[in-house]
């Protein structure tokens, strides 16, 4: 490795780590923040906490890693342009695309590294961090409640005046609100003197043992005029155990990105045996429910031929058929009709939803598989965006590089979660919705290296404005009093 090379990849790799050390500790505070309900007043020791951090961190990569490469190309370009280091490289006959090379290689490996890191460590990390919050609601059922505030658990909000104890399970002062089907609506209150949290290991159901308390429940009468006396039932119990399943802890939110779903904690090979599953089990329940349906409306797969002798000695049938009935049969047959189009609407519009869910669930999937390709890809592209664009401005420092790494990563990231989503619902295919922000950036990257490799500005103002005046020199020409006195 030659002198120069040997610098170039000094300044970069120093650089690199720099702005990947500060931007990591930066997501890291963000995670703090998204799962601080999760983490403060639950009686965790320090290192649960770590380890809770430590699970969530791999996730990170795939946003810090492409933006340190572009932040970090912009940076150490801009400071070998801006000391005149490539004016002295140029004028020794080094082009911009020999100084690259090595940090082109160095690229490549890091593509690499990335590619494996999504499809090892980011699933194993998410398996993990999802086990681990459940197995910390079972060994420390006390961490789902904290003291003097409502706890969202499961199909209960729960509230504790006193956690006490040597694991916080010997609760004071409880209130629950059974939540109902309606949104909003609380119509079930339980009110205890003390109880106790008890839990086992092997098993995901958290024991609510309550004393000494009262039961109130309201009732919504069928007539409306009593609706005004809100009658309720209440009742006085010794002792009241409640069931909460501890899953609900963990249940994924598909419309938020802090919990990963499932595809999350697959690696490249598994993904494709359950996108191969899933893809067999949605084409198995369309051909069932289009035989099914077909059989409810009277549709066969094969009719005989008619014989055309039998046929012809048919009396012929007449155009209102509802004209051999009687008006008692007519409305009866109207209204089995009614009745059998509703059926079958209710029964298309159900099943519609069903295969509308496994279709999501296979994009998701897709979706899944062709991120940990597009992390490998970013890195590479970020790089022929940063470098020759660092060239171009020939500014280092932390100052102009943010700005434009910025503008160019929020671009990024936005276009790649609204592709994501999009595919996720049907708007276009998974291939093209996790791959849309690598092919629009992607000319952006050839044109800032052809501009850096030609000397040219990041704007060529002149290519702009000749033609305009030309334009205007023309009509100036044309109107101009010696071309009218000819």
């Amino acid at each position: 490795m030659k002198i120069l090379d040997k610098y170039l990849l000094k300044t970069f790799l120093i650089t690199f780590t720099t702005v990947f050390v500060i931007l990591f500790f930066i997501f890291i505070l963000q995670t703090v923040w998204l799962f601080i309900a999760e983490l403060a007043g639950k009686d965790l020791d320090f290192i649960l906490v770590i380890k809770f951090l430590l699970f969530s961190m791999p996730r990170i990569i795939p946003l810090v890693l492409p933006l340190s490469v572009l932040l970090a190309s912009i940076m150490s370009f801009g400071n070998l342009a801006e000391n005149y280091e490539f004016a002295a490289m140029k004028s020794s006959g080094i082009s911009l695309q020999r100084a690259m090379r090595v940090l082109v290689v160095f690229i490549f490996v890091l593509s690499i590294v990335a590619f494996w890191f999504a499809n090892n460590v980011i699933p194993y990390a998410e398996y993990k961090f999802v086990n681990f919050r459940k197995n910390i609601a079972q060994a420390k059922p006390a961490m789902a409640i904290a003291e003097g505030q409502f706890n969202d658990v499961g199909t209960y909000n729960i509230k504790v005046n006193k956690k006490s104890g040597e694991n916080g399970n010997i609760l004071t002062g409880v209130t629950i609100h059974e939540k109902s089907n309606n949104v909003g609506e609380n119509k079930t209150v339980i009110k205890a003197k003390d109880g106790e949290l008890i839990s086992n290991e092997n098993s995901s159901i958290l024991k609510l043992v309550l004393n000494n308390g009262y039961y109130y429940q309201d009732v919504t009468p069928k007539k409306y005029e009593d609706r005004a006396k809100l009658p309720f039932i209440k009742a006085a119990f010794k002792k009241h155990i409640i069931n909460i399943d501890l899953s609900e802890l963990n249940k994924v939110d598909d419309n938020k990105e802090s919990i990963a779903g499932t595809n999350a904690m697959l690696n490249v090979n598994e993904l494709r045996y359950t996108l191969d599953s899933l893809s067999k089990n949605l084409d198995t329940e369309i051909i069932s429910f289009s035989e099914n349906i077909n059989q409810r409306v009277g549709i066969r797969k094969s009719i005989a031929p008619l014989n055309t002798d039998k046929a012809k000695k048919k009396k012929a049938l007449p155009n209102d058929l509802l004209s051999l009935y009687t008006n008692k049969q007519k409305s009866d047959i109207l209204k089995m009709a009614s009745s059998n189009v509703s059926s079958n609407i209710y029964s298309i519009e159900s099943t519609q939803k069903d295969l509308k869910d496994k279709q999501r669930e296979i994009n998701k999937h897709l979706t899944a598989l062709y991120e940990k390709f597009v992390i490998a890809f970013a890195c590479f592209l970020m790089f022929f965006i940063g470098a020759p664009l660092g060239a171009i401005i020939r500014k280092g420092g932390l100052g102009l590089p943010i700005v434009f790494a910025v503008l160019i990563f929020i671009s990024f990231h936005f276009i790649n979660t609204f592709g994501k989503r999009l595919s996720q619902e049907g708007g276009m295919s998974p291939f093209m919705g996790s791959w849309m922000s690598s092919f629009i950036l992607l000319p952006l990257a050839v044109l800032l290296t052809y501009r850096a490799t030609n000397d040219n500005g990041l704007i060529n103002f002149d290519a702009i404005t000749t033609p305009i005046s030309q334009l205007f020199q023309k009509i100036a020409e044309r109107f101009s009093p010696a071309q009218n006195k000819q």
